[in-house]
C-alpha cells in the first residue's frame, strides 16, 4: 500500500541479540520490506544465524565486508543495495515493536512527511526495560537539524528515498555516523516526530556510543569537520552547539519512568 521499505542493518558480533532483532522485523504488521544486513567480519556465530534466516525468507539479504570497516561502511553498502521507496534503520541489537513500520508509514503518507523519527525506550542486555523513554520535539527544521541531529534515535528514523536519493557518509567516522546521515538528509526535508513508542534501544556495556566526555568532543568535531565538510571554525562552533543539545536531550527528552 505504501511501497517497499529497505531496512539498513550493520552487524558485528551480535550473536546474543540478532535473532531477537530479526524476529522483530519478521513480526511487523507491514510486510512489504527488505532487510539488508551487512556483516563487518564478525568472529562469532552471527553470520550463520543470519544465513538461516535468509534461507527461510528471501526478503532478508546478507552482505559481508572483505575487511572490518565499521558501521559507516556497512550502512553505505546497504544503502547502495536498497531498492525500497523508504529507508529505515535498525542495528543488530535493537528491537522494533510489531506496528512500527505500519504506524510510521501512515504518519508520513497522511501528512506528506519525508523524514520522521519516533519515541523509543531503553532496554538492557537481557531485554529488560531500564525505565527510560526517549522522546523528541514535534519538528526539527532543516536549519535547526544542524545543531539537533542527536535528537533522532537511529532505530526509529525513516525517510523517503525518492526525495533524498542515495546517502553515503565518510567511512572514517567511526562514531556518530548516523548523525552524519541526518546532516545529509536534512538538506532535503524537515524531520517530524511521531509520538508513539515503537522501538527499544539496547544499552550495552562498553558500547562505542557510551564512552567518555572527551570522546564525545572528538567525535562531534569530526562529525562536522569531515561528515558535514565544514571548515575548522564552523566545525568547532557546530560541535559546541550540538554537545549542548546532547545534554539538553538527556534533561528534557529522556523520561525516567522507573523500572516496573
Amino acid at each position: 500500500m505504501y511501497g517497499k521499505v529497505s531496512i539498513i542493518m550493520p552487524n558485528y558480533n551480535c550473536e546474543k541479540f540478532i535473532e531477537e532483532t530479526i524476529s522483530s522485523v519478521l513480526a511487523q504488521t507491514y510486510e512489504n520490506w527488505e532487510l539488508l544486513i551487512v556483516d563487518d567480519c564478525s568472529t562469532d556465530s552471527s553470520v550463520e544465524i543470519i544465513k538461516n534466516y535468509c534461507k527461510n525468507d528471501d526478503r532478508i539479504k546478507l552482505f559481508i565486508n572483505e575487511r572490518n570497516s565499521g558501521a559507516a561502511s556497512s550502512r553505505n553498502w546497504a544503502l547502495r543495495e536498497a531498492t525500497g521507496k523508504w529507508i529505515a534503520f535498525l542495528d543488530s541489537d535493537d528491537i522494533w515493536f510489531p506496528e512500527k513500520l505500519e504506524k510510521q508509514l501512515a504518519f508520513m503518507v497522511e501528512n506528506g512527511y519525508k523524514f520522521t523519527f519516533t519515541k523509543y525506550k531503553q532496554i538492557d542486555e537481557q531485554s529488560q526495560p531500564l525505565g527510560k523513554v526517549v522522546i523528541g520535539p514535534p519538528k526539527i527544521s532543516k536549519r535547526k537539524m544542524k545543531y539537533c541531529c542527536c535528537y533522532l534515535g537511529c532505530l526509529t528514523v525513516m525517510y523517503d528515498a525518492e526525495t533524498v536519493g542515495v546517502i553515503q557518509i565518510d567511512e572514517s567516522i567511526r562514531k556518530r555516523n548516523d548523525d552524519a546521515m541526518w546532516l545529509k538528509v536534512r538538506k532535503f526535508a524537515d524531520a517530524y516526530y511521531l509520538d508513539e513508542l515503537l522501538a527499544a534501544y539496547r544499552v550495552r556495556k562498553g558500547s562505542i556510543s557510551h564512552q567518555g566526555k572527551w570522546s564525545l568532543v572528538k567525535y562531534h568535531y569530526k562529525l562536522y569537520r569531515i561528515g558535514d565538510n565544514r571548515n575548522p571554525i564552523s566545525a568547532f562552533f557546530c560541535m559546541i552547539k550540538n554537545i549542548a543539545k546532547v545534554f539538553k536531550k538527556k534533561k528534557k527528552y529522556v523520561i525516567n519512568e522507573g523500572v516496573k
